[in-house]
Order: structure tokens, then C-alpha cells, then sequence
């Protein structure tokens, strides 16, 4: 009785064709991961910041938890609900503004998908730079909710860096608005911070001031071999030397990684296949013919330097996605199931002993398994996926391998997915307990009866 009066409560608010009942909730999967039919008491679809606010003023006053559901590609179990919580869907909220040419910014709505948003900054000439594999599906207010990162975060920050302003919703229904377009505030608290990366835990964010960037008018792409760690991190140094802030993606893929990307039937390996290291590297620049000669002058550099081994530059525009292809499209990686997928935050002078570290763990608790390692790297991030390929095998076992040598390394269980359900059990060890005490503080003053995604980062 309580879910029919409750949600015939929410038909009020946003119409009956936006409000579905346990019943009917077959028809949504729980999240990208994971295809199972989406468990809650029912599912809400509001179309604005107000509808928001009265959604969570009743969930307030009966005291009902929520779970706000955004592109549902997080891989870390944030947007997993229980029966007894309310699903809460941004997906008609996609609304843009104008993109401000004199201010650099535009306001969008939670629900719009991140490929959308750079679209329409594109069609201005300007430059959304938050984008990461999962930009065709991906939400804006999940990108904050998470603070993700991506490719470009070396270039251009985390999605907080992108951020100039928010409208949030707290747990009693209290709308929270700082949407301003300046880059430059310190007036009183910076309450964005409190909403970005906060996995949807201390408020709703339903609209932000996304900050653009003017559109780079050349890019340069090249795919790149080398033998050594130390080769990777040294060609990083020349490459800042050289070119400075135009270098704007540096994506590394480890041996077997790349062998399992071009394995035959997959995609073609533009190298051979028998290097220790690839780097997907991009520039971008506002100077066609110069930045292009310091493109090929770095690259020779690293040549003659012996850094580079061998190396395949980009010439059109399908060459350069063809080559990112072999960084993004994860196709290979999850084809033999089970398959545990990792975000991790490592130093950089520590990442390749890191890195050989887990696979020798992985090898020797399973012979016939596989272990893949990429990552972003400038900015210290790691990505594993472990294939255990035994039987009886579990994911708590996974994370002991992974996770067990972080700390000796320096290393944190998360470079930009988050902590949702999966990760809050090591939260707990790889942070201090003065840092987690002041969270539950947090938690506590915004959302005193815990109705925002409980179980999610922290119980």
C-alpha cells in the first residue's frame, strides 16, 4: 500500500506517463554492467529542478531512500537499489542553453548525454573538453556525481575542473543554486565541491555552468612502441619539453592488452605486435602547419633518442579514430566472462613495479588467467581487467590482488570512478580515519536520515 500511495503521490507531481511501478520495472536494467531487471518500490522520471525538489520534499517527510539513476555506466555498483528505495531518472531533463562566447560556458541539464553536450559546444567553436569512452551514454550529472576524468585530464582537469556552477537538490527538497559563469568566485563556501564526486550521496545535481574551451583547429595523433617503462615516462618528459600544453591525451597500453586488442578478427595492428609498450598520443593545437612540424619534430626526437621504437602517425581523421579504437573499444576485454574491472591512482615513478606486482600476484593464483593493464598514466591512473578463466572463482579474490599492494606503492582504490558499492569495504583501508570520520560528518549535516543512495560509498 505504502508504494501505491507513494508513487500516486508522484504522479501528481510529474504525470502519470513518468511514474513506474514495481511491476513494471522489468523493462530497465539495473546498470550497463549489469543487464538484471532494476530493483525499487517504483521509478520516477521528473522533468525539472522543481519536480526534483518536490520528489525529495515527500521521500523527506516518509522517509523513503532514493537512487538517482544517470547513463548507468559506472562500473563500481553505485546505482545499485533494493526494492525499498525509489529509482529517480534524470533522462528528460537534457535541456542546453546557448553556449556564452564572452563568458566561455553554457548551463545543460543533468539528463544530457556527454557526447551531446560536446556536440553543442562544437557547433559553437568551442571545446567541451570532459570526454572519456563512455561519452554516447554517459550523463552530465553522473560525470559530476563522479567527478570523472578521461582522456583529456591531462590537458584540462577532472570534470570538477569544467565545472563553473551547479543547481542540486538536497535530501529534504531544498533547491541549492550557484549557477554562476564566472571562473573567479570565493565568496563564502565553494558548495559545488560538495556535490562533485560525491556519487549522488549529499544532494541531486540537476543543472551546471559547463566551462568550454576555444576548438582546436589541428590535432595530431600517433600510435608509438617502446620497449621500457622507463622509455614511456621519459618520451612524457620530452614531449611536455617539447610541445607544452598542446599535448592533450597520452594513453598507455601494456603488451598483452594491445595483443588482445588486435587479435585476429578484432582490430588490425597498424605495429607489430611484439613491443612491451604502446602509446596512443594526441596534441592539438590553434596553428595547422606549426603544430604539425613540432608534431614530427618531437616524434623524430624520440626516434633518434632510441625512446621510440617504431611508430605510426594519424593522417586523416578515420586513421585517428582507428587508433583510439585500440584504446577505447573494450570489445576483447570483456568477451571471457568473468572479467573484474579496475580504476586505480598510482604515482607515476611507481606505477610500472605496481603494475608488475598485481600480474605476477594474478598469474600465480591463477596460471591460466589473464590480467590487462592501460591507463591514462600522465595523470598516475590505472586500469586493470582481471580474467581469471578458473572456475569458482570471486571478485573479492580479484580485488585482494589488485588492491592488496596498493598502499606499499603510494596508490589509492580510485582514479575517477568512484566508490559506489563495490569499493567501500577497502575505503575503509586506504584512507585515514580521521578523512573518512569527516565524510560521515558530512553525510550526516546534509542528509541526516539517509535517504541519497545509502550503501553507496559508505554504509
Amino acid at each position: 500500500m505504502m508504494d501505491q500511495t507513494l508513487l500516486e503521490r508522484l504522479v501528481a507531481i510529474v504525470g502519470p506517463q513518468h511514474v513506474f511501478f514495481r511491476e513494471q520495472l522489468s523493462e530497465f536494467p539495473t546498470s550497463f554492467w549489469d543487464a538484471s531487471p532494476l530493483q525499487a518500490r517504483g521509478l520516477v522520471r521528473p522533468g525539472s529542478t522543481e519536480e526534483v525538489s518536490a520528489i525529495m520534499a515527500i521521500c523527506h517527510e516518509v522517509g523513503q531512500s532514493v537512487v538517482v539513476r544517470g547513463g548507468l555506466t559506472g562500473p563500481v555498483g553505485g546505482l545499485a537499489s533494493t526494492g525499498q528505495m525509489l529509482a529517480i531518472s534524470l533522462e528528460r531533463m537534457q535541456a542546453m542553453g546557448p553556449v556564452d562566447l564572452v563568458n566561455s560556458c553554457f548551463v545543460v541539464e543533468a539528463g544530457a548525454i556527454l557526447q551531446n553536450a560536446q556536440e553543442h559546444a562544437r557547433n559553437s567553436g568551442r571545446l567541451l573538453a570532459l570526454d572519456l569512452g563512455a561519452r554516447g551514454s554517459c550523463t552530465i550529472g553522473g560525470n559530476i556525481a563522479t567527478n570523472a576524468g578521461g582522456i583529456n585530464v591531462l590537458r584540462y582537469g577532472m570534470a570538477r575542473h569544467q565545472i563553473l556552477g551547479l543547481e542540486a537538490v538536497l535530501a529534504d527538497g531544498m533547491i541549492v543554486s550557484s549557477m554562476t559563469p564566472m571562473l573567479k568566485t570565493n565568496t563564502g563556501y565553494d558548495l559545488n565541491q560538495l556535490f562533485i564526486g560525491t556519487e549522488g550521496t549529499l544532494g541531486i545535481v540537476t543543472r551546471a555552468v559547463m566551462r568550454v574551451h576555444p576548438l582546436p583547429i589541428s590535432t595530431q595523433t600517433a600510435l608509438v612502441a617502446l620497449e621500457k617503462f622507463e622509455a614511456v615516462t621519459n618520451l612524457l618528459a620530452l614531449i611536455k619539453t617539447m610541445l607544452g600544453e598542446k599535448l592533450s591525451a597520452f594513453e598507455v597500453m601494456w603488451s598483452d592488452y594491445f595483443k588482445a586488442q588486435t587479435e585476429p578478427g578484432l582490430q588490425r595492428a597498424p605495429l607489430s605486435r611484439d613491443h612491451q609498450f604502446y602509446v596512443v598520443l594526441e596534441c592539438q593545437g590553434m596553428d595547422p602547419a606549426r603544430d604539425g612540424d613540432e608534431f614530427i619534430a618531437m616524434m623524430q626526437q624520440g626516434l633518434e633518442s632510441r625512446l621510440i621504437v617504431d611508430a605510426v602517425v594519424a593522417n586523416s581523421e578515420r586513421e585517428r579514430l582507428a587508433l583510439w579504437e585500440l584504446r577505447e573499444n573494450l570489445e576483447s576485454m570483456l568477451k571471457k566472462t568473468p572479467v573484474y574491472l579496475y580504476d586505480v591512482a598510482v604515482p607515476i615513478d611507481q606505477m610500472s613495479d605496481y603494475v608488475v606486482s598485481v600480474m605476477d600476484r594474478v598469474y600465480a593464483t591463477w596460471p591460466n588467467g589473464q590480467c590487462f593493464a592501460m591507463g591514462h598514466i600522465a595523470d598516475g591512473n590505472v586500469h586493470f581487467f582481471v580474467q581469471p578463466r578458473q572456475p569458482g572463482t570471486t571478485h573479492e579474490q580479484s580485488d585482494e590482488l589488485v588492491y592488496g599492494p596498493l598502499a606499499a606503492f603510494g596508490g589509492l582504490i580510485s582514479a575517477e570512478h568512484g566508490i559506489g558499492r563495490e569499493k567501500k569495504h577497502w575505503l575503509l583501508r586506504n584512507r585515514p580515519a580521521a578523512f573518512l570520520d569527516t565524510m560521515r560528518r558530512l553525510k550526516a549535516a546534509f542528509d541526516p536520515k539517509f535517504l541519497l543512495n545509502p550503501g553507496c560509498v559508505f554504509d
